[in-house]
């Protein structure tokens, strides 16, 4: 039986024959408008000011108690020849539900006049952060205050992005980091647990976008990489930004104070990190924090691609694109797949600035699926963000659906929804 891989190769073979039928010879960078890329960034804190429900753990049912390190909304706002981009990142558990997106995300582009495929709204995922509510009649009346200071807060910073915009040079470069481990971990009597994998598939690229002022002066530092932030389980109470909140607030501290380092989650539904689900920051006899320990690991690899990224591009055209599909569905919460003709659907979001590209989607898609999508991009560095625009649980290969587990149980898709993905990810990014 073949595997994954081979059966993504396959499907990438077919969908490039299935774009380029419809896009003949039009692909071209050296087609592009030159124009100047100018670029805004900011960074407010978003850290809850009383004690709110947090997200990640349905077991945790406590109000939060304290804060050990701040959360942060990051944006990056990109502009060349009146075509915007902007690109969200904040250190939360999701924006979970449509109701929440619409929220948040109708009042930025009314705003800003700005089109719905020129906004990212992402989440980092990290649960040990607030969970968003916007019903009076299930959200904790302090989560509501929140999400309504969360409202406010992006649109302050986005407005403080677009309107501090300047001439900027980027450039893009890889690396590799160990921090994320598979989580599908067999039991001795076949059934699938969540645990540590050491040979289950793990994407370990770590891509960094740089950006700078036209004189060398560092702007930003955008990161992808796919891992849960789950190092803290459900007995922590303490508000966190978790390993990669603590890669982030690492990069900025060690590059440039003014720079800001905004991580978008790559695909990482069955990626956890290495330590996961402790109760506390154990600092006992000198001891290091697993939590603080791999985000730096991570951070620090982060400083190494900065640092070695040495060519940087004028010019940067911007071009978008989304589109929202309908996929095969299956019932959240069966173990097994039935087909019961349910559809669910799917936001994808895709956009580039130059020759780097950013697809997004609304779901917490499985490792192997991200890696297929940047397999398949025809732009050597492809940001591939989950938890973007919206949430709609986990999107599995159809492979996997034989193993069964946790990622299966809680998905609302059939297995051949990831195929389609895949296929209308790669036709939207040749589509730029």
């Amino acid at each position: 039986m073949d595997s994954y891989s081979s059966k993504c190769r396959k499907i990438i073979f077919v969908s490039i024959f299935f774009i380029f039928s419809f896009f003949p010879v039009h692909y071209s960078f050296s087609q592009e408008v030159v124009g100047i890329l100018r670029a805004g960034v900011s960074a407010i804190d978003i850290t809850p000011d009383l004690p709110v429900q947090m997200g990640g753990y349905g077991a945790r049912t406590a109000l939060s108690k304290g804060v050990h390190d701040r959360l942060i909304a990051r944006v990056t706002a990109f502009e060349n020849n009146g075509k915007r981009l902007v690109l969200v990142s904040c250190d939360l558990w999701d924006i979970r539900g449509d109701a929440i997106f619409r929220y948040l995300q109708q009042p930025i582009l009314r705003e800003f006049d700005l089109k719905e495929d020129e906004l990212f709204l992402c989440a980092t995922h990290s649960h040990a952060s607030p969970s968003l509510a916007v019903d009076e009649k299930t959200g904790h009346p302090n989560n509501l205050k929140y999400t309504e200071k969360i409202k406010t807060k992006l649109i302050n910073a986005i407005r403080d992005a677009l309107t501090n915009m300047v001439p900027v040079h980027y450039g893009a470069g890889i690396g590799y980091s160990p921090v994320g481990m598979n989580r599908r971990e067999m039991r001795t009597d076949g059934g699938m647990r969540i645990g540590r994998n050491p040979h289950g598939v793990t994407d370990k690229e770590v891509l960094v976008m740089k950006l700078a002022k036209p004189d060398g002066s560092n702007v930003a530092a955008l990161i992808n990489f796919g891992c849960h932030a789950t190092s803290l389980g459900s007995r922590n109470l303490q508000i966190s930004g978790d390993i990669l909140g603590y890669a982030e607030k690492f990069v900025e501290r060690i590059i440039d104070n003014g720079l800001i380092a905004p991580l978008f989650t790559g695909a990482s539904g069955d990626v956890n990190p290495w330590f996961t689900g402790l109760r506390e920051f154990n600092t006992d006899s000198g001891w290091i924090p697993e939590t603080i320990l791999l985000g730096n690991m991570l951070g620090t690899e982060v400083v190494h691609i900065f640092r070695d990224i040495k060519r940087l591009n004028s010019g940067g055209e911007i071009k978008t694109v989304s589109k929202t599909i309908e996929v095969p569905g299956k019932i959240q919460g069966d173990p097994v797949y039935k087909d019961t003709g349910l559809t669910e659907t799917i936001n994808i979001i895709a956009a580039r600035v130059g020759d780097v590209a950013f697809v997004g989607f609304n779901v917490e898609m499985l490792t192997e699926i991200g890696m297929a999508i940047k397999d398949g991009s025809p732009y050597k560095h492809t940001f591939v963000i989950t938890h973007c625009n919206g949430y709609n649980h986990y999107l599995p290969p159809a492979h996997l659906f034989k193993e069964g587990g946790y990622e299966i149980m809680r998905s609302s898709f059939a297995p051949q929804a990831a195929d389609i993905v895949v296929k209308e990810a790669l036709r939207m990014l040749y589509s730029l």
